[in-house]
């Protein structure tokens, strides 16, 4: 029987329990609807059988992505996902059906479409009975941006195999390109290739491809191939006459890509890793790092996640090193750091760390953190690499948002944190155990005050019934515990009241009053300023805040920014707490025995031993350029609005907004320095400069200057400059009178598509020393890249070298 010859026809599956034939005058097409129930047993062609070709056939291709590319995450194929209920469309120049072969035929033009799914070709053939199916000529099918093509393709679907000749597919999400001459699925999960090649690269002429032979893989099981072989143009560089390897959708265990270096403390240094998939929740990789001059370092990492809120990490590495600073003539020199003073005569060196997250019942949740090293050498000789400092942090501040004491610091941090937030309160309680690893090595006596516990509650600012006033307050419980030092209980309530007013738009001002409650009790009298163990103080304080805004916003009307509102914010603020004889109560908040490179973790122990007297004005004001730009959305909010024709629907307009400029000048005032005839009671001018115009330039800067010394105390500049081409510097420059001053830039320059060249540079201009220096390019194409970087850093030389083959991995 044949069928509306010469005219293009529309074929789709319905719920129709007959077959209609129709005429659309508008397009001028037949439209002819088969439709089928499972109960139904009349012949029909079943847009499922066609589809389940075309799944079977799509798999084959998609198991030589992950057997060449080694693939060991899981993977997400949009030719393998399918909706039964959703009709396949088939559209061609001409469709019949042949009774005695029981065969569908589709010539001229054939296309299949579903969803986000399309095949074409010249010419389709489909055995009903049989369930198989041919396709011939500019064979091509998509799903998605995923790509797959040849010559032609034979499909049995009851047997579920299924060969496509001089086939080509092209999967997006890592830019594959696998060839072959013929592409078989000789079973359920059973592949084979003749000849079948692998590339990212685009083109007929790639710049790299994987080659090989006689391919036989089988699907959560293993893969086999000959003569596989690593081709640079024309130019085979690597061989192997087989490779076995395993072949899964999972995650899988093997080998890593290795990385190579050179430097002159560690000589021929060579990294491999091992990975381990342990299970869909957790996996580890071990580290062998063997440096010629200094031994085997062992690494360990081990990750699990439960849920977001429940995940963590643990790393571990140990050396044996062969070289020690012992005091020996050059031993410093060449395996110790001279600035220190302290000498590392150990070799058992480890570094443990972990970092954990822990979601637990009534919205509580917990944090762990572990930082212990052996030396105080270890993590500035050991900052680079797989298993190195910065990397390690790195990792830790993006999985969990907490980083690590800088690799300078002698005294590390861990902690046992619980915490659990309401709307205007929180509980924050931690152990907090501070490791001053040269008082651990060196000192017969360890006065280091760990604070085992420190409880915090806090409540938020927030008004006192209906009345005019508010409230916040901040208390704390904290254990003091040093081995050979102090012990002892502190307890410290904080309330503070405040009655704000506001005379309409023109100015507020929010007097307020704080009472401070400190009780202390310690374990050892010896240590206590008078003969009592427990001691307790009252103290008050009190703070007037005024201030104002005004703004003026200015049509612009640019072709991105549209308005720009300017507001200043004029501020005065009076701070007074009245002096207090507190020379009898503990002392604390000195940190006897700990010296940190940077106090900020502190700042929440501050100024509670000991309450010093304040009656201090501070003035200030602040511009800030706030710029409004349209948004470009996809999703358009409707929103409705009653006009004289009725109910209408307009698009809502999104903007963005962005601070652009934020400059901020502060000085104080200090009335306690004038009664006392201080001759400076007024502080340094303080600045503040932050200015982000979206394109080309940023900076921010800060800077204090006495107008009695005519100089600056401090002055802090961070600029970024950057251009269409790809062009950046970076450039930091910080200095505190008779303290310290440095420089530090960095610059990537594109000299070409291709080729950039990067340079980085640090000074310690106080002491005239170079802290760091580095030079190299990066070569990068559209499917491979070259990296080279020579670094000078410390006492030491490094040499960096990869080749990266995008979409497979890198070595070097």
């Amino acid at each position: 029987m044949s069928l509306l010859q010469n005219s293009r026809l529309f074929t789709q599956c319905c719920f129709d329990p007959c077959c209609n034939v129709s005429y659309c005058s508008k397009y001028k097409r037949f439209f002819l609807a088969f439709a089928a129930y499972p109960k139904e047993k009349y012949k029909v062609l079943k847009s499922i059988r066609i589809h389940k070709a075309i799944v079977w056939l799509a798999l084959a291709f998609f198991m030589l992505i992950v057997t060449f590319s080694f693939a060991s995450a899981e993977g997400k194929f949009p030719l393998l996902k399918d909706d039964p209920k959703v009709p396949w469309h088939i559209v061609a120049d001409e469709i019949r059906y042949d009774d005695n072969a029981n065969q569908y035929i589709a010539k001229g033009n054939v296309t299949i479409t579903k969803q986000d799914k399309n095949l074409s070709a010249d010419y389709v053939r489909f055995d009903q009975k049989n369930m198989k199916a041919f396709a011939d000529g500019h064979v091509i099918m998509t799903a998605g941006q995923d790509i797959l093509t040849g010559s032609r393709m034979e499909m049995d679907l009851n047997a579920e195999t299924g060969t496509v000749y001089n086939g080509t597919i092209f999967l997006q999400e890592n830019h594959f390109y696998i060839k072959g001459d013929e592409l078989k699925k000789v079973g359920k999960d059973s592949y084979t290739a003749d000849k079948a090649s692998i590339t990212t690269c685009d083109g007929d002429r790639p710049a790299w491809k994987i080659t090989g032979r006689n391919l036989k893989i089988t699907i959560e099981g293993y893969g086999f191939v000959k003569h596989s072989t690593l081709w640079v143009q024309k130019v085979p560089v690597l061989y192997t006459p087989f490779l076995f390897f395993p072949v899964k959708l999972k995650r899988q265990s093997g080998l890593l890509a290795p990385q190579f270096g050179y430097s002159d403390r560690k000589g021929a240094e060579y990294i491999q890793p091992f990975y381990w998939a342990i299970n869909r929740s957790s996996d580890a990789t071990f580290y062998v790092d063997y440096m010629a001059h200094r031994g085997e370092k062992l690494g360990l990492e081990y990750r699990y996640v439960l849920d977001k809120s429940s995940k963590g990490t643990l790393m571990y590495d140990f050396l044996n090193d062969r070289k020690v600073d012992d005091g020996s003539p050059g031993s410093s020199e060449k395996w110790g750091y001279e600035d220190d003073d302290v000498l590392r005569p150990n070799s058992n060196r480890y570094w443990f760390r972990m970092k954990q997250d822990q979601a637990l019942p009534f919205d509580f949740s917990a944090k762990l953190d572990l930082d212990i090293v052996s030396d105080q050498d270890y993590l500035l000789e050991f900052k680079d690499g797989l298993t190195g400092f910065k990397r390690t942090n790195a990792y830790f501040l993006e999985t969990f948002g907490r980083d690590l004491d800088d690799y300078n610091d002698p005294v590390r941090t861990n902690s046992l944190n619980l915490n659990r937030i309401w709307p205007a309160y929180s509980l924050n309680a931690e152990l907090l155990w501070y490791d001053n690893v040269i008082s651990r090595r060196w000192e017969e006596t360890d006065t280091t005050l760990q604070r085992l516990p420190f409880i915090e509650f806090d409540g938020a600012k927030q008004r006192i019934f209906s009345s005019s006033f508010y409230f916040d307050f901040d208390s704390e419980y904290t254990y003091f515990y040093s081995e050979d030092g102090a012990r002892g209980h502190r307890m410290d309530a904080h309330p503070r009241f405040y009655l704000p007013y506001r005379y309409k738009n023109y100015f507020t001002i929010e007097p307020s009053i704080g009472v401070r409650e400190t009780a202390w009790r310690l374990d050892k009298e010896e240590y206590s300023p008078s003969d009592k163990k427990t001691h307790n103080r009252q103290i008050y304080d009190t703070k007037l805040d005024f201030f104002s805004e005004i703004y003026n916003i200015f049509n612009v009307k640019g072709k991105s920014i549209e308005k720009i509102r300017h507001t200043i914010r004029p501020q005065i603020t009076w701070d007074y707490i009245p002096e207090k004889d507190q020379d009898k109560y503990p002392l604390f908040d000195d940190l006897d025995g700990i010296e940190k490179q940077n106090q900020d973790e502190y700042l929440l122990f501050d100024g509670i031993d000991r309450i010093e007297k304040q009656n201090l004005v501070t003035y200030s004001i602040t511009n800030t350029l706030t710029s409004k730009s349209k948004e470009n959305r996809e999703k358009k909010e409707a929103y409705i609005l009653d006009t004289p024709n009725g109910h209408e629907s307009f698009n809502r307009p999104s903007y963005a907004y962005n601070r652009i400029c934020r400059f901020k000048l502060e000085q104080s005032y200090d009335i306690n320095k004038e009664k006392d005839d201080d001759p400076e009671p007024f502080s340094p001018i303080y600045a503040e400069l932050e200015l982000v115009t979206g394109r080309y330039f940023s900076i921010d800067a800060d800077a204090e200057w006495s107008h009695y010394d005519k100089e600056f105390r401090s002055r802090n500049v961070e600029l970024w400059l950057w251009d269409n081409r790809g062009d950046k510097l970076f450039v930091e420059y910080r200095y505190t009178i008779d303290s310290s001053e440095s420089i530090y830039t960095d610059l990537l320059l594109k000299l070409s598509d291709r080729l950039s060249a990067y340079a980085e540079y640090e000074r310690d201009i106080f002491n005239g020393q170079v802290i760091k220096y580095g030079l190299g390019f990066l070569y990068e194409t559209q499917c491979w890249s070259l990296i080279f970087h020579l670094i000078k850093d410390e006492s030491d030389y490094k040499y960096q070298f990869m080749i990266n083959l995008h979409g497979i991995g890198g070595i070097g």
